[in-house]
């Protein structure tokens, strides 16, 4: 797919880290499977990956973490 971050790029599988923030909560989720723009590096996540991380970060919300880096793992 086209980047419509840079418009110059293609995107390929890849993988990055996505840093959530909620309340006081900090969530850095590492080896996330996404499409990655060759040029520009912008990252995108497909639903089911997206779904998989909301869930993660609600349960570190309710355990009342402040700070935590996980490694990505599928559902």
């Amino acid at each position: 797919m086209k980047c419509v971050i840079c418009k110059k790029g293609e995107t390929s599988d890849g993988k990055t880290t996505l840093t959530l923030e909620r309340n006081k909560a900090v969530l850095v989720i590492r080896g996330v499977p996404a499409q990655v723009c060759r040029n520009c590096g912008e990252a995108y996540v497909d639903q089911i990956v997206t779904d998989n991380l909301l869930k993660v970060a609600e349960e570190a919300v309710r355990s009342e973490i402040q700070v935590d880096v996980r490694e990505y793992v599928a559902a």
